[in-house]
Order: C-alpha cells, then structure tokens, then sequence
C-alpha cells in the first residue's frame, strides 16, 4: 500500500504538521510495508528547512521529518510554494527535494490513500 500525506500548514503555530508527521512515524513503525510518501505544500514548504531550533520540551519539525526519512518516507516539496516563500535556496533537511505539481499530481494518482492536514 502507498499512503499519501499532504501537509498545508506552517511547522510550527498549528500542531498540522506535528500531527501528521506522528502519523507518519507510526506508519513507518508499525507498517514497514506500507510506503509513506509526504508532500508539503504552501507554509508546509517551511517544514523542509535545515537547522530548525526550538525550545527544549518542544517538538521539532526537523527531527520528525528526519524520523520519517530514516523509517522509508519520501519528502518533496512544492517549488512553487517554496520559491513564493523565498525558500528555493534555503538549506532543506537532507532527504527532502523541491519537486513539482506533475509529481504531486502522479502521487495522488498512484496512491491507495491520501491524507489532508
């Protein structure tokens, strides 16, 4: 199976991308065959930056992201997106890349689920 995660909002001020990083990592823990592909879209694109610090006790976008890869999941993000935000040159955690919307568009087809935060 191949399960799509679509992530909209910023890494942090929402707990969006926590949550679907969490299920993500759960995934990719309990379900090794199960292939866990992650886009980020629109303020999501800021969830692929490198060097992320947040207060001790607080999540970390980064570290997730780097859990996720590590357990299998692919993560790209939307160039468009990302350029509109300034980020296209930004350092991005290494196993992420800037992708397009025909790559979007060809994992949504060929996913057996898709999932919206």
């Amino acid at each position: 199976m191949k399960i799509l995660i679509v992530i909209n909002d910023a890494p942090y001020g929402t707990e969006k991308a926590y949550n679907a990083l969490r299920l993500a990592n759960q995934i990719g823990k309990d379900h090794e065959d199960t292939g866990v592909r992650i886009f980020l879209m629109a303020d999501a694109s800021a969830c692929a930056v490198a060097n992320q610090k947040t207060p001790n006790g607080y999540y970390n976008i980064e570290r997730m992201i780097k859990g996720a890869i590590k357990k299998g999941a692919q993560v790209k993000i939307c160039g468009s997106c990302a350029e509109a935000r300034g980020l296209k040159d930004a350092p991005l955690i290494e196993g992420t890349e800037i992708s397009t919307l025909e790559e979007f568009t060809n994992w949504v087809v060929d996913s057996d689920k898709v999932v919206s935060f």
